[in-house]
């Protein structure tokens, strides 16, 4: 039960509509996988892996780059612009990389796409957290993970009703020359650009964050937004919370500030969960679908229905993580999710050291998916959003989601070499061990926020970090 009687639907729309950047990450992040096979002959990677890595991984530089940006744009025109602008990137990044025949272009839209990512992946959870009451808003930013669920499971889908089916035994030249080959894989690409363009507008609809209002001291339509979110006692009260923990001190963040005693622990807490989401491995399931279901027996054919399957998974969970987050709180959502995948992915390696193909592969592969979507997956972007001061919050979160990007960059570009070192067997049972040593972590290190306004986390944090100062000092 909710203190206070929210305005539900308001709510809803501001979140909605912020997380399509989340619908057009997940769908821009996958499409390339059911794309692979085809723009890969087009483009004659077959013999290159080098190429082959750089094509799946260019658009992680672009994230990267988006990440690092969106900290500066973020304290400079708030979170609303940049999201807009995310939207006109996400729109040529669609267009272009469909329309190419060349090789480098085709690179640089995919990186013009990761920019866009990067934007939407830092502000969208940051943007709903900011607007969303203290004992909603686990679920209210978990909203976010559920479009970019829903971008992936589109994608999938997409890609799956534009490609004809490939009989078994199908050639690469007769591939090439198919529907698949010269335009099919072209429509992956260009469906994106109806969400894309949908996002732009919408996004116009929308106010400004009420604390990033507060940091421009424009308190009056900072109070209009809380009162449309909470009524006019609400929008006191949060007020004077916002007004309170920006202080007297307004003055430019800079990086410095955020490895000062106070701000340090916060930060390498938020890097290392960034970090550990993308090197728990889940996602290259989604990026290196071909490879993994091809190793357990199926055809490409059976791999596109495949990717449905674990989208769709995807999808469920996700819903289920929504329902518990703000009663099971963050922690222990986490520490099932990392353990649940050290287990799985211990018993997938087997499977794979074993010889086991066919179905056995697929129940553990839609295990760990289900897994990480009702844990890792939403978790850490709700931590992320909430964990960081006021002030510096669109700075930390750029660099935590910065390095979120840097890890997918690294997991992305090392599977094929990892696959073809250690085997698949061999991978997995790394990504194992790498998910035990999150638990570790997250048991120690990672404190419950759930039911705390950000105002009251900030507090949180402060006096830990004072208690731990004394215990240093003493």
């Amino acid at each position: 039960m909710t203190k206070n009687k929210y305005n539900i639907a308001y709510l809803l729309g501001l979140a909605l509509t912020s997380a399509m950047g989340g619908l057009l990450f997940g769908y821009d992040w996958v499409v390339i996988g059911g794309a692979k096979p085809f723009y890969e002959l087009f483009f004659q990677l077959k013999n290159s892996p080098g190429l082959q890595g750089w094509a799946m991984s260019s658009a992680l530089v672009g994230c990267i780059m988006g990440a690092l940006l969106s900290g500066t744009v973020s304290d400079k025109y708030g979170r609303k612009n940049p999201l807009i602008g995310a939207a006109l990137l996400f729109t040529l990044s669609a267009f272009g990389s469909g329309y190419t025949d060349d090789f480098n272009w085709f690179i640089i839209y995919r990186l013009i796409g990761g920019v866009g990512i990067g934007l939407a992946s830092t502000l969208s959870p940051m943007y709903i957290a900011e607007v969303s009451p203290a004992e909603l808003r686990g679920r209210f930013v978990a909203i976010n993970q559920l479009t970019i669920v829903i971008g992936i499971l589109a994608a999938q889908i997409t890609n799956y009703l534009i490609a004809e089916p490939v009989p078994a035994g199908t050639t690469d030249a007769e591939m090439l020359t198919s529907w698949n080959g010269t335009i099919g894989w072209r429509w992956m690409f260009w469906a994106e650009l109806v969400p894309a363009g949908a996002f732009f507008l919408l996004m116009f609809a929308v106010p400004k964050s009420p604390r990033f209002l507060v940091k421009l001291s424009n308190h009056g339509a900072a109070r209009d937004v809380l009162e449309k979110v909470g009524g006019a006692d609400y929008a006191r009260v949060e007020l004077e919370r916002i007004k309170g923990s920006f202080g007297v001190n307004d003055r430019k963040v800079h990086w410095s500030d955020l490895w000062k005693p106070k701000i340090k622990p916060i930060m390498v807490l938020g890097i290392v969960l960034a970090i550990f989401q993308q090197w728990c491995g889940i996602n290259v399931i989604f990026n290196y679908a071909e490879e993994i279901f091809s190793s357990a027996g199926y055809s490409v054919g059976d791999m596109l229905f495949n990717i449905v399957i674990t989208g769709s998974v995807n999808l469920v969970f996700t819903l289920v993580a929504m329902q518990t987050i703000d009663r099971w709180g963050r922690k222990r959502l986490m520490l099932i999710g990392s353990a649940g995948l050290a287990l799985i992915y211990s018993v997938l390696g087997l499977s794979y050291f074993m010889g086991w193909t066919g179905l056995p592969i697929l129940i553990l592969v839609v295990m760990a998916i289900a897994v990480y979507a009702m844990s890792l997956a939403p978790v850490t972007w709700v931590v992320l959003s909430e964990i960081f001061p006021n002030r510096v919050r669109g700075l930390a979160m750029s660099i935590s989601t910065l390095m979120l990007w840097v890890a997918s960059f690294v997991l992305t570009f090392t599977f094929p070499i990892l696959n073809s070192t250690l085997n698949a067997y061999g991978t997995f049972w790394i990504y194992s061990l790498i998910c035990l040593a999150g638990f570790v972590f997250i048991r120690s290190k990672l404190p419950e926020t759930k039911g705390k306004t950000l105002e009251e986390i900030e507090q949180q944090f402060n006096t830990s970090n004072e208690v731990r100062e004394a215990i240093e000092n003493d």
